[in-house]
């Protein structure tokens, strides 16, 4: 009876954060390649809604990206018209030899991973983000797709215990 009801309980808590399945992107142009698009200045435009779908945030972004090599390094700089977050943040992402990426930023636990799947990019890690009076560690789910050269698209999925919490969407452009 325990195993019966811990499958049950395993079906439930799978079935209440998105999953993306990755492969389905493989063969769709244009690709997006993480280093040529982000090298330069990119603009970035977004909003966080919590699971009620209420908007939480609402922010812009300013990125200089460099590429030296097989690193990345992504300068960003907020500005929020709705909540209140991080001003600045830095990136260094490294291209693996596999053809995924590792990046680290200050504000991030541990090392990020990214996995690419022809116009998109699933990015994961996991963050302290200020709830109330205290912070929560919430695992972020990052889907990048190319629209076009110039633009992309971002859905993040903010989760916690398995739930989702939150969702970002962020439109970025080349400039």
């Amino acid at each position: 009876m325990l195993r019966i009801w811990t499958v049950v309980c395993a079906l439930l808590i799978s079935g209440c954060a998105t999953t993306i399945d990755g492969s389905r992107y493989r063969s769709v142009a244009p690709a997006f390649e993480l280093f040529a698009f982000f090298d330069g200045t990119v603009k970035a435009w977004g909003l966080v809604q919590g699971r009620d779908g209420e908007v939480i945030q609402r922010f812009e972004v300013d990125i200089e990206g460099t590429v030296d090599g097989d690193r990345l390094t992504l300068d960003e700089t907020f500005r929020y018209g709705i909540g209140d977050g991080p001003k600045t943040r830095v990136w260094v992402i490294e291209r693996q030899s596999n053809g995924t990426y590792l990046g680290r930023a200050g504000d991030v636990n541990g090392t990020a991973k990214g996995v690419s799947f022809g116009n998109a990019l699933n990015w994961q890690y996991s963050m302290e983000i200020p709830v109330g009076e205290r912070t929560i560690e919430v695992h972020f789910d990052d889907w990048f797709w190319a629209l076009d050269e110039q633009r992309i698209m971002n859905r993040s999925y903010l989760q916690k215990f398995g739930f989702d919490v939150a969702e970002v969407t962020l439109f970025m452009e080349r400039r």
